[in-house]
């Protein structure tokens, strides 16, 4: 009786795990091949085209193709050439996975950045088709 009571319990406890969240997956992918600086693997994981909200665009969302996708982020590797993305949290809500971040680099002439950023990643049909990424321009 015991041993199926433990069976049932066990049963039970795997029928409740929610299956892996594709969107979480698709997100940590990205950043993992951002940090390989794979940028046609990274740009991929998007629509084509996507919209993006990002300080470095302006105050609104702009629509990007992934081939202008690949160049933006060849031309951070550029000034960058060690720039990484340490995820220190990630939060599946539905079609959205929210992404905390801290962004790092070195330029050629030895001066380094430290940024913590957030992004709002928003998923149909597997892909990234807007992302909203937050930080403080003003200390980049």
């Amino acid at each position: 009786m015991k041993q199926l009571f433990a069976l049932l319990f066990v049963c039970g406890v795997f029928s409740c795990t929610s299956p892996p969240d594709k969107n979480t997956d698709t997100a940590v992918k990205m950043f993992e091949a951002f940090n390989t600086h794979d940028w046609e693997k990274m740009a991929s994981y998007y629509s084509d085209p996507a919209l993006f909200m990002d300080p470095s665009y302006g105050k609104s969302f702009v629509s990007k193709s992934r081939k202008e996708t690949v160049a933006k982020y060849r031309e951070l590797q550029h000034m960058f050439p060690d720039v990484t993305d340490q995820v220190t949290g990630v939060y599946p809500s539905g079609n959205q996975v929210i992404v905390e971040f801290v962004s790092t680099g070195t330029n050629s002439e030895g001066a380094s950045f430290t940024l913590p950023i957030i992004c709002v990643l928003t998923f149909k049909d597997g892909l990234i088709i807007k992302d909203a990424t937050y930080y403080d321009q003003e200390n980049q």
